[in-house]
């Protein structure tokens, strides 16, 4: 049994570079007769693997997509490659991705033996990922270990730091990650407090499952997009941003994410964008990545502070003077 599950592995893993083999040559490369070969395909395709199958002299086998994913086998530079990609794309270098990319890191990672686990941390040391934005830059084992919480429905500890307080112990049920504009939130049920309450991944560290199991509430509302949504609007920032900008909303929207809020206007060219920040420089950055003609509303301070970096980035545009380098 031992070597016919060693040798099923070796299929797949050949089957799974997509390519057409002959079935004298995959038999060849098994070490099996046409036979036990014919035997091990169908038992691939007992798993939900498609194999097609053409006979003749020139016969053979090839894996084709399915309309499910059946399990994958992977050596370890793929899984390595995989975790790294995960990681990146949980940063947020991904648009759009970022919540889903967690979920499958959950998953991955918990099937990584220790030594792939220590190339992945390998890798992660000696590269610098490039997160788009100025947001704060996680460490993705933070991300992990809540990920992993969250899915296993397990309590957690960890320390938080709200703004301008102290570090404190929290002790919570997780309930889901969230991704919004530049940042991670969890979502949880405070059990010290006997209340939902959302936390800012970039002021949480320490996070250690507490080995307690739990079952899971329900969050009012039941979505924790909208949840944290509601939430952050009530808190106070320096400045309320809105600007009409010339360009439909549906391309806003691709760029701004679901982190702010856009609204058509009645000629279907333009729409209005609004959102609370702390930072100019952060609407700033997106309207010059959109590239789109606008007219900043309010605040002042937003104007003043476009003026200010048109005039920087128009010095940065001219010829260099030639006089002054020599």
């Amino acid at each position: 049994m031992a070597n016919t599950s060693a040798r099923m592995l070796r299929l797949l893993s050949l089957l799974q570079t997509h390519r057409y083999w002959p079935g004298a040559e995959l038999a060849g490369r098994l070490e099996v007769s046409p036979r036990t070969l014919r035997r091990d395909v169908d038992r691939l395709r007992d798993l939900g693997y498609p194999v097609d199958a053409s006979r003749g002299v020139a016969g053979g086998y090839q894996l084709q997509a399915g309309a499910a994913v059946p399990p994958l086998l992977l050596d370890d530079e793929e899984a390595v490659a995989i975790v790294v990609g995960l990681r990146s794309a949980a940063a947020g270098s991904v648009a759009g991705f970022e919540e889903t990319s967690v979920r499958a890191l959950a998953k991955v990672i918990q099937l990584l033996p220790p030594r792939l686990r220590r190339r992945v941390d390998a890798v992660r040391a000696v590269t610098a990922p490039a997160v788009p934005g100025d947001g704060p830059i996680l460490d993705p084992g933070v991300l992990t270990t809540i990920a992993l919480a969250c899915r296993g429905e397990e309590r957690l500890r960890f320390t938080h730091t709200a703004s301008g307080g102290e570090p404190m112990r929290r002790h919570v049920e997780p309930h889901r990650l969230v991704s919004l504009g530049r940042r991670w939130y969890l979502v949880a049920w405070d059990l010290d407090r006997g209340d939902w309450r959302n936390f800012r991944l970039d002021r949480l560290t320490d996070p250690e499952p507490a080995g307690a199991r739990f079952r899971p509430r329900e969050l009012p509302g039941g979505d924790p997009v909208a949840w944290i949504r509601e939430r952050l609007a009530t808190l106070p920032n320096r400045y309320d941003v809105s600007v009409v900008v010339a360009a439909p909303a549906e391309r806003v929207r691709a760029v701004m994410g679901d982190w702010t809020k856009v609204e058509p206007l009645t000629d279907r060219a333009r729409c209005r964008i609004r959102m609370s920040v702390d930072d100019l420089g952060w609407p700033v950055m997106v309207l010059g990545v959109l590239g789109a003609p606008f007219t900043v509303e309010s605040p002042p301070e937003l104007r003043e502070h476009v003026g200010r970096v048109a005039e920087t980035l128009l010095r940065g545009a001219r010829p260099p003077d030639r006089r002054a380098a020599g």
